[in-house]
């Protein structure tokens, strides 16, 4: 059944069924790293490696293996600078997406 106008009602039971989730994991197939406009930029000879950034990140996109963190996964990075803001030694910067002329770099 399609409704005809916004103010008519569809019975619940025509309504598709939505925020389901079927199996875990599956937000690693999703690929939200395209949704940034800006990028984080790992300094790596300024970083201690104290590996504060990492918890902070909500989306797991700082990986760290044996105690030390490695470059961002940029596929999954939103660019939401928290990184940024938990980094004590500034070793993390903005570095826009765009240039000047709004191409992507």
């Amino acid at each position: 059944m399609k409704a005809k106008d916004i103010n008519e009602q569809i019975p619940w039971q025509d309504m598709t069924v939505g925020c389901e989730i079927y199996e875990p994991g599956t937000s690693r197939l999703t690929m939200t790293g395209e949704w940034r406009s800006r990028t984080p930029k790992w300094l790596e000879d300024k970083c201690k490696q104290c590996v504060l950034c990492a918890p902070f990140c909500p989306d797991a996109s700082i990986p760290v293996s044996g105690g030390r963190r490695a470059d961002f996964d940029y596929d999954h990075c939103k660019g939401c600078g928290i990184c940024i803001k938990a980094c004590p030694f500034k070793a993390i910067v903005w570095e826009d997406e765009y240039d000047s002329s709004g191409e992507v770099r």
